[in-house]
């Protein structure tokens, strides 16, 4: 049986762009924790226009809805050509993921491959105040 969540990407051929999508939680708030791993992602430095290659992982515990894995896949393909700082980069996702999925809790950790001879790895949380 085919369910219309109202997704627009999952199925369909859809362009990178920075709405995140979701869908219902199955799951008893507090009791599923996430965790999404993206091992290409690509940006570029904001002063040389140099590429930078990272991992993302965000993990987060969903309260009423899940982020459709299609949809971020293609919310990170649109930082390809942006230039941006690492350490802006992982609060930048953390605000647009809990924007989107309103979570209990959150983490994104973006850690980028060596360059210059140093890795950088930035780390922001975000926990709903009770």
């Amino acid at each position: 049986m085919v369910r219309d969540y109202g997704l627009t990407k999952l199925g369909h051929q859809a362009a990178p762009d920075r709405k995140l999508e979701t869908f219902p939680s199955r799951s008893r708030p507090g009791s599923l924790t996430v965790q999404l791993h993206c091992t290409e992602f690509t940006c570029r430095c904001p002063v040389t226009g140099q590429p930078d290659w990272a991992q993302i992982d965000i993990e987060y515990v969903p309260d009423q809805s899940v982020v459709e894995s299609k949809s971020l896949k293609l919310y990170l393909e649109t930082y390809r050509d942006e230039g941006i700082f690492h350490e802006h980069l992982a609060q930048v996702v953390l605000d647009d993921f809990v924007a989107a999925a309103r979570p209990l809790s959150c983490t994104v950790t973006v850690c980028f491959n060596v360059r210059g001879g140093i890795a950088i790895t930035a780390v922001v949380s975000y926990r709903r105040e009770a």
